[in-house]
């Protein structure tokens, strides 16, 4: 049985990837400290399988290492402090944890315990070009090699976007040193259920379970594209798994349907048959108008094809969203 490392197991993106994993054959290990992770019913019942193992460790600190096994054939690294508010009100923390998550598991890993690597690396590692050079079209969609860049230092925001830009520099230039296979991949505007409350789209579903009105966007006429998750998962094991990945950069995320901000507002209305007044305010200082990326290579390297359109998944995601805070109130 194959075995497979995820940090970050408890995270949105994580606990739907080591699923996928256990799913199929795989022996998974879950590291997380539970700091943003989630030990809800669904992740405890997870723990019990059989082929899944959880530790509960800080990577930040290296005492984690004496805890994992001598070897994994694959090691996913999502381990990260994600969420647009932490960027402004945390960015010091932001930094810290993502950078020592990856310099310590990097340190630990060589060619005789890991056969490869997976950074998770993402869209706001580059959003400081677009931003800077938005009105250059053949920035969107974005590809691969596209400069990175954070045009402001003192802007907080860039704190995340910093950090993944370096965890690119540490995988690639660590890994080449140690000669152990690896993949970055780029993640783009990633939704479903369970994804936190801090993005978004769980952010407008619950103006909506609260009948917010009149009806806050901020941003509304930036745009996105959005991939659910299971395309997301899907993705990143194919990436994982292909030989022609090894040492390459990969977009992954939804090169269609380049949608406003407020239309998604107005999708969800939709869905949840509401109508309501909109106020429509200004971004946040650092967010990118645009975001699309090009997967040309994703879909070349590993014969990637999406299976969910974005009105399946955004009503699966709203579905979910309105039981979890139906089930909040009961609790509260």
């Amino acid at each position: 049985m194959k075995k497979a490392l995820v940090t970050g197991g408890a995270g949105f993106i994580g606990f739907h990837l080591a699923k996928h994993l256990q799913e199929h054959d795989c022996e998974v290990t879950i590291i997380d400290d539970l700091s943003r992770g989630i030990a809800d019913r669904e992740f405890n019942s997870f723990l019990k399988k059989a082929n899944v193992n959880f530790i509960k460790e800080d990577m930040t600190k290296k005492s984690f290492m004496s805890k994992l096994d001598d070897r994994y054939d694959e090691i996913y690294h999502l381990a990260a402090l994600n969420g647009t508010k932490y960027f402004y009100t945390k960015p010091e923390k932001v930094l810290e944890v993502n950078i020592l998550t990856l310099m310590n598991i990097i340190e630990w890993i060589n060619n005789d315990n890991c056969g490869k690597f997976l950074f998770t690396s993402s869209s706001e590692a580059y959003s400081g070009t677009i931003a800077e050079f938005e009105g250059f079209k053949n920035y969107i969609p974005t590809n691969e090699d596209v400069p990175l860049t954070v045009n402001n230092v003192f802007n907080p925001r860039f704190s995340y976007g910093g950090s993944k830009l370096i965890g690119e520099l540490l995988t690639i230039n660590m890994l080449n040193s140690k000669e152990v296979d690896y993949t970055i991949s780029r993640y783009h505007n990633i939704y479903g259920p369970r994804m936190g409350f801090e993005h978004v789209i769980p952010e407008f579903c619950e103006r909506i379970y609260n009948k917010i009105d009149p009806f806050p966007i901020y941003g509304g006429y930036e745009t996105r594209t959005f991939c659910y998750i299971s395309d997301c998962v899907k993705a990143t094991t194919l990436v994982m798994d292909s030989e022609k990945t090894n040492g390459e950069i990969v977009n992954i995320g939804a090169d269609e349907n380049e949608l406003k901000i407020v239309d998604v507002a107005k999708a969800l209305f939709n869905i949840a048959n509401l109508d309501t007044e909109l106020d429509i305010q200004e971004g946040l200082v650092g967010s990118v108008k645009r975001r699309c990326p090009n997967i040309t290579k994703l879909k070349s390297l590993t014969n990637y094809k999406p299976d969910v359109s974005f009105e399946e998944g955004l009503a699966c995601t709203y579905d979910w969203y309105m039981k979890a805070f139906e089930e909040m109130d009961k609790t509260s």
